[in-house]
């Protein structure tokens, strides 16, 4: 989703021009699930470490929506495998042992800028473990997490809200596991915070 790029980008600090009660399904988001939201309010990012554009909303966005999220609301980042083929699936992998292992910030911002900045190639799983190797985390502790039931889990759940959502380009927004947010509705970042916060509390 190109356009989630272009939201904020010229007009980051423009003022909201949409109201809470203005936003209108079919408009600024889409229902693709009726059942009802368990647990706590989530906002999700569906991204890939092959996506420039999900790089460039890493490094500039995602600070920015995080603290502007409302109070209980929590922030999950999802890794599709529809991008890059074989290794899509892989590069998912490596970000669900990123999660277990408690280095999601360090691996992601190595991932990204090993590929868009290094321009280096992943053909392999050994070439994402030398990449985790390098950032201090040993080839048994990725090997042990990749085949440990929490890592496959997590995998099969992202697949599932992916399949659900319909969600065909990266980066995109997902409220509650029930609504997709239509980022070219919205023209600036804080007019996307507040839909996200809107859909928050549906």
């Amino acid at each position: 989703m190109k356009k989630l790029l272009s939201i904020a980008f010229a007009l980051i600090l423009a003022p909201m021009s949409v109201l809470a009660t203005d936003f209108q399904e079919g408009t600024h988001y889409t229902t693709f699930s009726q059942a009802p939201s368990n647990g706590a309010p989530q906002v999700t990012e569906f991204f890939s470490f092959y996506c420039g554009h999900c790089y460039n909303f890493e490094k500039n966005f995602v600070g920015p929506i995080k603290d502007g999220l409302s109070d209980g609301v929590k922030f999950e980042q999802y890794h599709v495998d529809f991008i890059g083929g074989p290794m899509g699936v892989e590069m998912a992998r490596a970000f669900a042992v990123a999660k277990v292992l408690k280095v999601e910030d360090r691996i992601k911002l190595a991932m990204f800028s090993a590929i868009h900045d290094a321009q280096k190639q992943f053909a392999t799983q050994r070439d994402i473990k030398s990449l985790y190797a390098d950032n201090g985390i040993a080839e048994a502790d990725y090997d042990k997490a990749a085949a440990s039931f929490m890592v496959n889990a997590m995998m099969k759940q992202w697949k599932k809200a992916q399949t659900e959502s319909g969600v065909r380009g990266v980066p995109a927004m997902m409220v509650n596991n029930k609504y997709l947010v239509n980022t070219g509705s919205v023209s600036s970042l804080d007019e996307l915070t507040e839909l996200l916060n809107y859909l928050a509390a549906k």
